[in-house]
């Protein structure tokens, strides 16, 4: 099955996502603190406009294709990110670990399920609606890879 421009798009970007969550996962001592910036500074510029996106667009479709555990458990691991996100631009270096697991398992999630649920609804659609999914939120750029 083709899949869409737009899960392309976000395929490229959760490559890059999990380069940085596995430096997250093994950042220590001064190598975390130096890391957390950076953390920080992707999860504004790429991540959260990443997951808008996806809220956006994905989740209504789920939503009117009876998939509302999945949306669900989307905005759930969302929201964990952010709050992860949200201790790491506090200083906690503790919360450096976490935020990458919890991302990396998110990425996997998203390809492993949620994407070929979504791929299977475009797939079926045949209106015109289908080929606006990801309309809501302008191109951006590829996340920065690892440096």
């Amino acid at each position: 099955m083709k899949r869409s421009a737009f899960l392309i798009t976000l395929s490229r970007e959760h490559h890059t996502a999990l380069v940085w969550a596995k430096r997250a996962q093994r950042g220590s001592g001064e190598e975390a603190t130096a890391l957390m910036p950076s953390l920080v500074g992707l999860f504004e510029r790429e991540l959260a406009p990443h997951f808008a996106a996806e809220e956006a667009d994905l989740l209504p479709l789920l939503h009117a294709h009876g998939q509302a555990a999945l949306a669900a458990r989307t905005l759930a691991e969302h929201a964990t990110l952010r709050a992860e996100a949200a201790r790491l631009r506090d200083g906690c270096a503790a919360a450096l670990a976490p935020f990458g697991r919890a991302l990396a398992d998110h990425v996997r999630f998203e390809e492993r399920e949620l994407f070929p649920v979504i791929e299977s609804i475009l797939a079926q659609r045949a209106d015109a609606a289908a080929p606006t999914v990801g309309r809501s939120t302008p191109a951006r750029g590829d996340m920065p890879e690892q440096r």
